[in-house]
């Protein structure tokens, strides 16, 4: 049997420099190595991290970040090719590797992106994967926990380590399974694939796409937004704080849309005090810079997939073909969600094929289904 079943996870708290080298030096000569973190993200741009998980095999380290000043053997482990971590639903741990330790974990393998290819819904949770495996219920009584909080207590640590001690024999059930089928080296390029998203530095300059009802308005308009968003970014990075938390985005179309010209103006525009008391003169001093902006420079208006008469008929005959096509052992879904057929469409239609940019639908093991459904949208047109 199963020693995890048969025992309550068992962890370390590791407090010091000298406790985690020893961790991460037993941890390295492992092939494989079960890792979660815990974070808070309300206010702030970036994640805070409060613990990490990491299992061996043989103990559980529960780090405390807040106590280490050396964390250059866990970045090696991270690094270590030698080592595979094993993460659960990981894109936003990727995330706080990345902006703590400048390091992914690699090589990685994501258990809900094995399950995905096992035969279960998009996005399942380590919960039921448990459940399933194992026939236990996962104490979930203090997923609401404030990891920055200290002391932490036993209950709360116990819950924290029993993500990474369970994790790791699931692992190990789950890449059996995977083994029986033709999918492994889909999966490692999935995998691979949240690391590469991960990866890609978000650019200030198109901070502007990503407010609502960007598309409603002129390219004169989204000059001074485009100035106003990158603004808003480059402040949220510089205070870490959650970018709604410095002006929120609609106050920021507001502004772009109306072009004021005092403080008054601005809270008339519905803005918060707050935002004009902090931000007013700044945000005044861009709508008057941006009047200087040569028209043309002025970003193009932002065109909408949906707002192109073949795309109702399109997308359904897309959704059916990708029915028609998906294999028997695997739901279609994986393939590509309905974001992933736009994204086709959009290189097909919009971006004309440009081989730099390719969707994931024409990548690695994707690549036969997607030229089957980019023939259809070509005929379609």
């Amino acid at each position: 049997m199963i020693k995890e079943l048969k025992n309550q996870p068992h962890f370390q708290l590791i407090t010091d420099n000298e406790s985690l080298q020893i961790a991460c030096a037993q941890a390295a000569q492992k092939p494989v190595v079960a890792l979660d973190t815990e974070f808070i993200r309300i206010r702030s741009f970036y994640p805070k991290l409060g613990l990490i998980q990491l299992y061996d095999g043989e103990s559980v380290s529960l780090i405390d970040p807040n106590e280490i000043s050396d964390f250059s053997p866990f970045i090696a482990l991270l690094a270590n090719e030698k080592v595979t971590k094993v993460l659960h639903a990981c894109y936003e741990d990727l995330e706080v590797f990345f902006h703590h330790f400048q390091q992914f974990p690699t090589p990685m393998w994501d258990t809900q992106v094995m399950a995905s290819f096992l035969g279960f819904p998009n996005s399942t949770g380590l919960a039921t994967l448990i459940q399933h495996y194992f026939q236990l219920e996962m104490d979930k009584g203090t997923s609401r926990t404030d990891w920055l909080a200290r002391p932490l207590s036993e209950k709360q640590l116990r819950y924290a380590a029993a993500d990474v001690w369970y994790l790791l024999p699931l692992y190990e059930r789950m890449a059996q399974d995977l083994q029986k089928t033709r999918w492994q080296s889909a999966v490692k390029f999935d995998c691979d694939l949240l690391i590469e998203k991960q990866n890609k530095a978000p650019n200030g300059d198109k901070a502007y796409r990503n407010i609502a009802n960007a598309w409603r308005m002129e390219p004169e308009e989204l000059a001074r937004l485009q100035l106003l968003a990158r603004w808003r970014y480059e402040e949220a990075i510089r205070r870490d704080l959650a970018l709604n938390f410095v002006v929120r985005a609609e106050h920021l179309y507001e502004v772009a849309k109306n072009q004021p010209k005092h403080t008054s103006e601005l809270l008339s525009l519905g803005l918060n005090p707050n935002e004009v008391r902090i931000h007013g003169k700044k945000m005044l001093q861009l709508i008057e810079q941006s009047q200087r902006i040569d028209p043309a420079n002025y970003p193009p208006k932002i065109q909408r997939l949906n707002e192109d008469p073949r795309y109702k008929k399109t997308i359904k005959a897309l959704q059916q073909k990708l029915k028609e096509i998906a294999p028997d052992d695997l739901q279609p879904e994986v393939i590509a969600s309905k974001r992933g057929l736009e994204s086709l469409m959009k290189w097909c239609w919009l971006k004309n094929k440009n081989p730099q940019k390719l969707p994931e639908l024409m990548r690695d093991w994707r690549k036969p289904f997607g030229t089957a459904l980019l023939n259809m949208i070509e005929n379609q047109a």
